[in-house]
Formats: C-alpha cells, sequence, structure tokens
C-alpha cells in the first residue's frame, strides 16, 4: 500500500490545501493529512480546530485519514509506515527551502521520498498567512477557503 503525508499548519486550511489534497489523494493508496503541533508558534486556530475543519473540508475523500503530530515529521512517517511526502510548491522560493528538507528527511530516513506537486496556477499566490490578514481586517476570503473556514474566522475575529 502507497501511504503519503501531506503535513502542515493548515492555520486555516485554503483552497490551496485542499487542491493538493485532491492531487494527492488520487496518486496514493492512504493520504494521511498530518496537522502540526508546534510549540514555537502560537496558531490562530487549535489543532483539533484545525483537524476539525480539515475533516470537513475532505468530507468525500475515501482514502483520506487526518491526524495530528508533534516533533519531527520522519518519526510520525515511520509511525504510520508513510514512504512519501507530498509538499506543495509555489514559487521558486519555496522549491530551494522544500529541497532542503527533502534532502534532509532523505538522509535521516532513507525509505522516504518528497513528491513535490506544483500549485495550481490559481492558487499560487495563497497562503494561510495571507487569509489571516485579510480575515482580521474583516475583508473578503471567500475566494480562498471553503465557508465553513471563513465562517470560523469570522468568529475568532469577532470576539
Amino acid at each position: 500500500m502507497r501511504t503519503a503525508i501531506y503535513p502542515g499548519s493548515f492555520d486555516p486550511v485554503t483552497f490551496g490545501h485542499i487542491d493538493i489534497i485532491k492531487r494527492a489523494s488520487a496518486m496514493v493508496d492512504k493520504l494521511i493529512i498530518g496537522v502540526l503541533r508546534n510549540s514555537a508558534k502560537t496558531p490562530l486556530f487549535s489543532v483539533e480546530e484545525r483537524v476539525n475543519m480539515l475533516r470537513e473540508v475532505t468530507e468525500g475523500i475515501d482514502n483520506i485519514e487526518i491526524q495530528s503530530f508533534d516533533g519531527l515529521l520522519i518519526d510520525f512517517a515511520k509511525s504510520v509506515d508513510a514512504h512519501i511526502i507530498v509538499r506543495g510548491l509555489r514559487a521558486v522560493t519555496d522549491f530551494e527551502y522544500e529541497l532542503q528538507l527533502a534532502q534532509t528527511n532523505k538522509a535521516v530516513y532513507p525509505d522516504i521520498d518528497t513528491l513535490f506537486l506544483v500549485t495550481s496556477v490559481v492558487y499560487s499566490y495563497l497562503s494561510s498567512s495571507v487569509v489571516r490578514e485579510i480575515a482580521s481586517y474583516n475583508g473578503d476570503i471567500s475566494k480562498f477557503v471553503p465557508e465553513c473556514v471563513t465562517e470560523k474566522l469570522k468568529e475568532k475575529f469577532d470576539k
């Protein structure tokens, strides 16, 4: 069975993430969406909220699983018997950073490969941080995230 991991913070999940999820899930038997619990960062949404949003927006994609993790991605990959890491690339700068990570991961865990998916052009500018910024000023984010995520962002910023 080909098992892959698509790791990220997903704070919040965007249409760009969903595009990568759909495309990657069609290439593997099982895609595990790994939601990073990073103690060095203060996300807008809790891990549980991010996992729940991902479950809601990926409903109907049968071969995915959503799990949170902390620590090294390689350790998580080993624990779920995954041999592929999926990463989305928006620009050349993403590639330089992701290539270093992929090579380091391969050095640490030779059984892992990284699959780079180029982001669809319509989402090439999109990032969670841009969405959070626009939402914080009550801007229209409907082109960037599903309606359920828009509602969750409004709840966060209306407080």
